[in-house]
């Protein structure tokens, strides 16, 4: 239409469209998938450090008196003790590991009438049945020597290379020691026994079990009491009815059996392993106390049963007490414990708050049970019923033959083993599993932290070990807080980065109130930690470490736990089991003691905390340039903060990658991948932004 003024027409366009930038709108819809985001990752997080505030609500100390014991019960009096010691690959778990293991807790300050020790090879070696010979004719004159000097420190090993007290026959025994590791460690760099190192024809007798067809996934149970003395017995470790140490006391049974397994059957792991103890023992001795030992974890107390029955035989215990858990604190940790292993917070200062609150959670060693708490009632067989009593010699060919019966791979068919007895299956995590089932019957657990430290294990040196060990643990939690711990981690370690490579804004300006609440929560949070590693007695670097093991664990461990959840949960078969080595390299020791963090091997663990690395360098380094360019670094001041940090916390990774030229640095194939997936990622998100 038209319009005539002064003359003049005009036409009025009335547009029919417009035109907006799709490139707005794309990025405002990225900001706000990208704020939801964090805004998730923010309250996981904020949810998993509110709940564990409950564990800083009623911290529990104990204390016993053991010289008051003898009010209560005579030495005589006192309950049958069964060790459970479990080991499994003798290239992993050097089988001298598990003799100092055994060694140490054979020489408790205990009745050895009442004693018995019962070490379960899962990989079917005739390498740990020879250290376990050799060990046998080696307590015989250890056990004296401890008792009669009054040493402490019991586990050879640990004795002979802290070097506290010496006595005219040390150099004697130490020199019998060594002499015996020599052998050990010999035959399993061989792969073979020199046949020169038996005794006896009953030792010779025992190898005759592995044959060809024999391998460590399918053969016949193998039930083993070495005895050094007699050359007639067949078959014995130590039998404590007939075997006496150079002193002429009674020394404790030593037991080695190797479960039968069969490649068409489900071995279920360590648990299934720990349930052949359970049965095997209680064909032999059935005591009512049992502890169970990882194949690292030494007796650093002699005195430590007699603590447990502070508690076991105290009246005014909850008669519902089932199991006595010790923390696991290692030796060897380097002085500011780069890979955060003696796990301060989760094993002691977490522990005492969950003593206060519904007991002490079982950890897998250094545990002393009741047996009651594995049975729901009586058993089929009778002889592995809890009130059996044992009245035969565990060498005669009765108990032996039901000890083989109970041990062979098709015994737990049709049976309750697993699910309602013993410890239980369904998860590489036996020992959580078992605790949870175990308090949902009724059970109470306590947590014994003693000044002296009841046990000490070996922590892995190197960081691949350390991850696989973590992904293990990782795979406790449910698939939902698993995923939820992993998109935590995740998206703090890149989204905010990667915004800041597309000079996205994504938190509050500096000058924005709401910017004082993130840095207080920041503040708060790594605080707290901070101030109870250092009321426990620790270092702020150990603290430090600890807190970027976190991080690590997160972008690393739980990422591959949490597939492996996934594909178990969907029934396609996952990575099994994997044992943490305990062989240690000369070089990669000094290296660690050194504070040197050791990557060395091609592990996919490494890419997503290599990744992170280079994400949050580029991050930052582009952010400065934008600084500079814009004059503001207001807006993105939260962002490089979070970068920064991040940098800081990864610069053994950047060493690693550049840096070093020695054997533990970050393989090139690594380096080379995370940079690649970096650059990947950016280009993706440069199309979201």
């Amino acid at each position: 239409m038209g319009d005539s003024t002064g003359g003049k027409s005009s036409t009025i366009h009335v547009p029919l469209h417009i035109r907006v930038p799709l490139s707005r709108t794309s990025a405002n819809r990225s900001f706000t998938i990208v704020s939801l985001l964090i805004l998730m990752a923010d309250a996981v997080l904020a949810f998993m450090w509110a709940t564990s505030q409950a564990f800083r609500m009623c911290p529990v100390g104990r204390r016993v008196f053991i010289e008051h014991l003898e009010h209560y019960a005579k030495e005589s009096d006192y309950p049958r003790l069964d060790v459970f010691v479990c080991t499994s690959d003798p290239y992993k778990e050097p089988p001298m590991c598990a003799v100092n293991t055994a060694l140490s807790v054979m020489s408790y300050d205990y009745p050895t009438e009442k004693l018995s020790v019962y070490v379960s090879d899962d990989g079917g070696s005739k390498l740990t049945l020879f250290a376990f010979m050799e060990a046998a004719r080696f307590a015989a004159l250890w056990l004296p020597y401890c008792k009669k000097n009054k040493i402490v420190e019991r586990c050879p090993e640990a004795y002979f290379r802290s070097n506290l007290s010496w006595f005219p026959e040390t150099d004697q025994i130490k020199m019998m020691y060594e002499n015996m590791r020599d052998r050990v460690e010999k035959a399993v760099q061989k792969g073979s026994i020199c046949y020169d190192y038996l005794t006896n024809e009953g030792e010779g007798e025992a190898f005759s079990r592995w044959t060809d067809g024999f391998t460590p996934q399918n053969h016949p149970p193998v039930i083993q009491l070495h005895d050094a003395y007699l050359a007639t017995l067949k078959a014995g470790l130590l039998e404590s009815s007939k075997d006496k140490d150079n002193a002429s006391h009674t020394m404790p049974n030593l037991v080695y059996i190797s479960r039968g397994k069969s490649t068409t059957l489900p071995h279920h792991f360590k648990a299934g392993a720990l349930n052949v103890l359970l049965r095997v023992s209680g064909t032999m001795s059935n005591a009512p106390v049992i502890l169970t030992l990882d194949t690292d974890m030494y007796s650093n107390d002699p005195q430590t049963p007699l603590r447990v029955l502070c508690y076991l035989l105290d009246p005014a215990m909850d008669p519902k007490l089932g199991y006595i858990q010790f923390p696991q604190i290692f030796h060897g940790i380097n002085e500011n414990d780069i890979y955060g292993g003696q796990l301060k917070l989760e094993f002691q200062i977490e522990a005492s708050g969950m003593d206060g609150l519904v007991g002490s959670t079982y950890t897998g060693t250094g545990c002393f049970f009741r047996r009651g708490v594995f049975f729901g009632g009586p058993l089929e067989t009778p002889e592995l019923n809890q009130d059996h009593l044992v009245n035969k010699s565990i060498n005669s060919k009765e108990v032996l033959a039901m000890a083989h019966h109970v041990a062979d791979c098709n015994f737990e068919k049709q049976t309750k083993w697993g699910t309602e007895i013993g410890f239980r299956y369904g998860t590489l995590v036996e020992d959580f599993y078992t605790d949870y089932l175990l308090k949902c019957k009724g059970w109470k657990s306590i947590f014994c932290n003693p000044k002296r430290p009841a046990f000490l294990g070996n922590s892995p040196i190197n960081l691949h070990s350390t991850l696989n060990q973590l992904m293990r643990w990782a795979m406790l939690c449910s698939l939902r807080l698993l995923a939820n711990m992993v998109h935590s981690n995740y998206h703090l370690c890149f989204v905010p980065q990667i915004a800041l490579l597309n000079c996205a804004s994504i938190f509050p300006k500096a000058s924005d109130p709401w910017f004082l609440l993130y840095i207080f929560l920041f503040l708060g949070a790594y605080g707290q930690e901070c101030l109870e590693f250092m009321l426990a007695g620790e270092t702020i670097q150990r603290w430090w470490n600890n807190q970027r093991m976190w991080t690590i664990r997160g972008l690393s461990s739980f990422i591959f736990g949490l597939v492996e959840c996934l594909l178990k949960f969907i029934g396609i078969s996952t990575f099994g089991f994997n044992v943490t080595s305990k062989v240690i390299e000369e070089e990669q020791r000094k290296r660690y003691n050194q504070g040197i963090f050791e990557f060395g091997v091609p592990s996919p663990l490494f890419l997503p905390m290599t990744t992170a690395a280079v994400i949050n360098l580029v991050s930052f380094l582009w952010g400065i340039v934008q600084v500079f360019k814009q004059r503001e670094l207001e807006g993105l001041f939260t962002q490089m903060l979070l970068a920064g940090f991040a940098i800081v916390n990864c610069w053994p990774l950047y060493e690693a990658m550049v840096l070093r030229t020695d054997e533990g640095k970050m393989p090139v194939k690594i380096t080379l991948i995370s940079i690649t997936l970096a650059w990947a990622l950016y280009l993706v998100s440069s199309i979201a932004f």
